[in-house]
């Protein structure tokens, strides 16, 4: 039963993915460097996303995201979970399965604003206590393929048993993107 579940899941994505533009994008924030990728991110339907986080005092972070893209009017939510690897400097190795979703509005053809939380708590976390991450910003489409954005990021590993915080990236940051 497992195996046909994942193999259904697969192939939508798959089918999803055929039709759905490829991006790439990479930001640099103060501190703090975020690379990523997504399938299908900018229309209805399954969408796969990916990043990786580094921060030059507080370790790194990996994700890998499933959501499914709802149209709301002129605006587009997504929901979702991601499963993220955490390695803080400052305390153990683990994961998060964290839920959540994102927001798109176009203001205009070339215009984009955009949000999305996810969040794991201690009960869908190891290694921490809990597992924040937020992102917020403006994306702005020079030419096809080629879009700058600028917004601010916050994640946070949440010490547990008395370690620090570790926040992987808080603060604004300018990044660009490719879609094909």
């Amino acid at each position: 039963m497992k195996k046909t579940v994942l193999a259904g899941l697969t192939g939508l994505l798959l089918v999803s993915g055929a039709a759905d533009a490829v991006s790439f994008n990479g930001q640099v924030g103060k501190d703090y460097t975020n690379l990523g990728f997504g399938v299908g991110t900018e229309s209805t339907g399954l969408a796969l996303s990916g990043n990786w986080t580094r921060s030059e005092d507080d370790g790194d972070i990996a994700g890998l995201g499933l959501g499914f893209n709802i149209p709301l009017g002129p605006m587009m939510a997504t929901v979702g979970g991601k499963g993220v690897y955490l390695n803080p400097d400052q305390g153990k190795d683990g994961y998060a399965a964290a839920v959540g979703g994102g927001l798109q509005w176009p203001i205009m053809d070339s215009l984009r604003l955009f949000g999305e939380y996810y969040y794991s708590p201690d009960s869908l976390s190891s290694g921490v206590k809990d597992y924040t991450e937020a992102n917020a910003g403006a994306r702005y489409n020079i030419m096809r393929p080629i879009s700058i954005e600028a917004g601010y990021r916050y994640i946070n590993l949440s010490g547990k048993e008395d370690r620090r915080d570790n926040v992987v990236a808080d603060g604004p940051y300018v990044g660009v993107s490719a879609s094909f």
